[in-house]
């Protein structure tokens, strides 16, 4: 039995569904969640939409996203466990760690390269631009059909992983699966201007508290932001919305990071780089995951202490990957 074939069966067999996807959710996190419950509503099935933060307000757009719930109801005797977006469990948070023993069966859709294959069934495809990208695929293959609920969801994950097809991963088949979403009523326009382009005051004035404490040396550009200075310039997220992009994109740099304190003591850290570099296995070393070019990891504080073994790190490994690249030219 093919993947496509396991997923149907355990969809088909299944009478109450949770579908969850990660912490801190992003376009294609929440894109693929309302993609995924657009899909189910067409066969009519029992299910529940779970993200373990609020829905930022950037994708209120989105269909269905009015329905997503901050975790699972305890009472309901959920069969299946559709995680979207999701590179390991821990990634799930609360969503999955206070679900009741025994837990459900558990389809894992994901592309990131780090994903621990911890579902019954995996369908994993790190080549994907985005999570929505394998769904779109997968819902063709279900036939199931692309209203414009479905496409505007898909679209948006698609728009938002590849940061508006601006990402290396971006070919001629992300453009045409593109088309075809807006073909089938996906308003790219409302896409772009919703989650690339409008942003809340408080973003500019993170990036302003970042771009002023950014430092600089031996390849890494990095920024850290208490948890203090985050509340005070009205920062509600527990993503750098950006800042971590801005910094990696200097021409001087070969990887960037920004470290952001949350309310409970805990450092979010986000990587980014260019090719040839890859921050993929900074992260899995720190305990997260992610992409070569995109990764992240949550840590313990204090912040002083994190940044330093962040930078330490993270140093090393520019060092290291470019020692290679030089015996690679030379031979």
């Amino acid at each position: 039995m093919s993947v496509t074939e396991a997923i149907q069966q355990a969809i088909q067999q299944a009478n109450q569904i949770l579908v969850v996807t990660h912490i801190g959710p992003d376009g294609d996190a929440l894109g693929s969640l309302t993609a995924m419950g657009a899909a189910l509503t067409q066969q009519g099935k029992q299910f529940s939409l779970v993200c373990d933060n609020p829905v930022p307000r950037r994708f209120g757009f989105l269909p269905l996203v009015n329905q997503v719930q901050r975790s699972p109801d305890t009472a309901v005797p959920y069969d299946l466990l559709i995680a979207v977006d999701c590179g390991d469990t821990l990634r799930m948070g609360k969503a999955y760690a206070n679900l009741p023993e025994p837990h459900p069966s558990i389809i894992n859709i994901d592309h990131h390269i780090t994903n621990t294959q911890f579902g019954d069934i995996n369908l994993i495809d790190p080549q994907g631009t985005s999570a929505a990208e394998i769904l779109y695929r997968l819902f063709h293959d279900l036939d199931i059909s692309f209203n414009a609920d479905l496409a505007l969801s898909l679209l948006t994950g698609l728009v938002t992983d590849t940061l508006g097809f601006r990402t290396h991963s971006v070919n001629a088949q992300t453009m045409k699966i593109a088309a075809e979403l807006m073909d089938a009523g996906g308003n790219l326009d409302v896409v772009m201007s919703q989650t690339m382009t409008i942003k809340p005051l408080s973003t500019l004035h993170l990036w302003q508290l970042g771009l002023n404490k950014m430092k600089m040396e031996d390849g890494l550009i990095w920024a850290s932001i208490s948890n203090e200075e985050r509340e005070a310039v009205g920062h509600k997220g527990s993503g750098t919305v950006g800042l971590v992009n801005l910094l990696a994109n200097v021409d001087q740099a070969a990887a960037g990071a920004v470290l952001l304190e949350m309310n409970d003591g805990t450092i979010r850290v986000g990587f980014r780089c260019r090719p040839p570099y890859n921050v993929s296995e900074v992260a899995v070393n720190l305990g997260g995951g992610g992409h070569a070019l995109a990764a992240g990891c949550t840590l313990e504080g204090p912040l002083a202490k994190a940044e330093a073994m962040v930078v330490a790190l993270t140093k090393e490994s520019i060092q290291q990957q470019e020692k290679t690249l030089k015996n690679g030219h030379h031979q």
